[in-house]
């Protein structure tokens, strides 16, 4: 069987008629991370405390809180003024009876120290399933990355009139379609009235077109030569250089990037930008892998209607995989040396650049 093969991303999006609804919450470990900007939060340089803290919704409207906060003696956290949940260094809580929101934020207050201003991941959309925060991620610096302000996504076509509310209450204003001329042709964008929007083709001019890949083994190959293909493609330097710039020049934010599943182009956009920021390699590893956790109804539904062998061959296209993204940092470091004459030769992101690009979008 012959097929334009692209990656996972145009592959899912051409077998799966409509997206199965969002799987329940589970945010990517925080262990480690970097810093998003936060809408009106903390923007001082005091420093916090916390090593780790993560927000997680529950499908019953629960969400548990966690927080190690080494040499705190106190911790209260507080949801819409109110203090939900209190400890000491280490702690965890099931928050309950909140009211419904577009997001749940908390405040992770130390007593001393910078707070934490977090929300789940996860953004709850009718039309889309793995529509997320790019921040809330601690740098190997100690700082961290705001939430509310990048976002990340699988296809917009399939947004309801209440997603598109959201969004807009949201504040998302710029949008980067990282998606090929075809997939924006069959499928094109619904975005929020006022967001400008940008075509930035990844693969444009990258030959990474070609015939339907017979073996699970060559599906993963290919995976994996998309990935190099993100890194070095004339395409995708270009495509990416965009979405840099739009995060720096949107002060207003938010900006959102996404492809047809989010996980592949968009995923080697979050990591390097969580890359560019500071944020240890393993925990971006598991904000990559966590497209698994979050397409995983969708991807059921796709092999469930497949002949077992044709399932064998597409399973590698759409799962995130470590050697995938591992394929993209192997060529940043074959192509350029480091990750920063990456930033520089290929996506024109100078230092200077990226201490301000820093300045907006670190906390602490």
């Amino acid at each position: 069987m012959k097929k334009a093969f692209l990656t996972a991303t145009a592959v899912t999006g051409a077998l799966t008629a409509s997206l199965v609804a969002a799987p329940a919450a589970t945010a990517a470990s925080a262990s480690a991370g970097w810093d998003l900007p936060w809408a009106g939060h903390h923007h001082s340089r005091t420093a916090i405390p916390f090593s780790e803290a993560t927000v997680t919704a529950g499908a019953d409207g629960s969400y548990t809180v966690q927080w190690k906060a080494p040499g705190v003696r106190r911790v209260e956290v507080k949801a819409g003024g109110k203090v939900v949940a209190k400890g000491g260094a280490e702690g965890r809580a099931v928050v309950t009876g909140l009211p419904a929101a577009d997001r749940q934020w908390f405040d992770f207050d130390p007593g001393r120290g910078g707070s934490l201003h977090l929300a789940d991941r996860l953004i709850r959309l009718e039309g889309a399933v793995n529509f997320r925060d790019a921040g809330g991620y601690r740098t190997a610096g100690g700082q961290w990355v705001k939430m509310g302000e990048v976002y990340r996504s699988d296809a917009l076509n399939k947004l309801t009139e209440n997603d598109l509310a959201k969004l807009r209450r949201l504040r998302v204003r710029s949008v980067f379609d990282l998606r090929m001329e075809s997939e924006r042709t069959k499928d094109p964008d619904k975005v929020p009235a006022g967001a400008a929007y940008t075509a930035a083709d990844v693969f444009a001019g990258s030959g990474v077109l070609a015939a339907m890949p017979r073996t699970p083994e060559e599906a993963a190959k290919a995976m994996v030569d998309a990935e190099k293909a993100m890194v070095s493609g004339e395409g995708g330097k270009a495509a990416y250089a965009g979405v840099f710039r739009g995060m720096e020049r949107d002060r207003d934010r938010a900006v959102l990037f996404h492809c047809t599943a989010g996980k592949d182009r968009t995923g080697w956009g979050a990591a390097a930008l969580l890359t560019a920021l500071g944020v240890p390699r393993e925990t971006v590893m598991s904000d990559y892998l966590a497209s698994n956790d979050y397409r995983r109804a969708a991807n059921d539904a796709v092999l469930a209607h497949l002949p077992a062998q044709q399932a064998a061959v597409y399973k590698p296209m759409l799962d995130v995989r470590p050697e995938y993204l591992n394929s993209g940092y192997e060529e940043v470091k074959a192509r350029y040396g480091t990750f920063d004459r990456y930033l520089n030769d290929a996506l024109s992101v100078t230092p200077r650049d990226l201490t301000q690009l820093k300045k907006d979008l670190l906390v602490g």
